[in-house]
């Protein structure tokens, strides 16, 4: 999975326009949520465009990585990504949040079938990921596919989260590997005033998992990250991105309101206007 300067500068544009989409969908809603998603666009981008095994044109492909959301409320920049990736029109992506839409508020896999679980409880991602892992093992198939669970950090709060990492922990379940959104925000404030998660990588460990730490916009640092976390063959392993809420956009950065906030009309103009000055030529 070599990342070469050139590729490195299609995923960085890959990433612009696709925080670009996701502003387009979040004005278009008038709801949803603005950090998360933007902070998440980097590591979104290079697993659709370099890492995951996956093929847009046959969604059901039986032997593609899987991919579970388990912080739904992040969809804009699942959606957001899978649709410049070849899913469905980005044209689509401006129904966000409309009544009969695919595009709900939270991922929904009766309507967007894409998806491979419908999320919205925070804690519940890691048990379905683990579950997956586990019958992958029994049908043989752990060598053939990833299971990836993108979690972010607040929702570490929820005490059914480490039951799942516990459980997988146990069963030494080499093809899961977590991603965790470490952008230190959640919705009532930063998450060590809320509730302190650190030392987060030692309790990690503590549950038997193999544990990374990296910058979450450094698609180098990320790409070799997954490729040590594909080669531990004796437990599962979690990637803690550090990330910046909000990436893109100086106004929206590093503040916990705009987690679950979109931007009005003024907002979206001014936001725009700068992921598209700064978009990489």
């Amino acid at each position: 999975m070599l990342l070469t300067e050139e590729k490195i500068l299609e995923l960085s544009k890959k990433a612009t326009d696709i925080r670009i989409s996701i502003i387009e969908a979040l004005v278009q809603a008038k709801s949803g949520h603005t950090a998360g998603p933007l902070g998440m666009t980097d590591i979104f981008t290079l697993f659709y465009f370099h890492i995951l095994k996956h093929d847009s044109k046959n969604p059901d492909w039986a032997d593609r990585d899987r991919v579970v959301l388990s912080n739904g409320h992040i969809c804009p920049v699942l959606y957001a990504t899978m649709a410049h990736a070849g899913y469905f029109p980005v044209e689509e992506l401006l129904t966000l949040r409309k009544f009969g839409s695919r595009m709900q508020g939270h991922p929904h896999r009766e309507t967007l079938p894409y998806v491979e679980t419908s999320s919205g409880p925070l804690g519940s991602g890691i048990s379905q990921a683990a579950g997956m892992a586990l019958v992958d093992r029994m049908d043989g198939a752990d060598k053939d596919r990833f299971i990836y669970c993108f979690i972010s950090d607040g929702e570490l709060d929820e005490g059914n989260s480490w039951e799942g990492i516990m459980f997988a922990g146990k069963f030494k379940l080499r093809n899961l590997i977590a991603i965790v959104d470490r952008n230190n925000i959640q919705i009532d404030g930063n998450t060590e005033d809320v509730m302190p998660l650190e030392p987060l990588a030692d309790k990690w460990r503590a549950f038997n998992w193999h544990v990374i730490e990296v910058g979450g916009h450094d698609f180098t640092a990320l790409n070799e990250a997954v490729e040590e976390a594909q080669a531990i063959f004796e437990k599962p392993t979690v990637i803690i991105a550090h990330t910046i809420p909000g990436k893109g956009v100086k106004m929206f950065e590093r503040n916990y309101k705009w987690h679950g906030k979109a931007p009005n009309k003024e907002e979206a103009e001014m936001a725009l206007k700068e992921l598209k000055a700064y978009r990489p030529s």
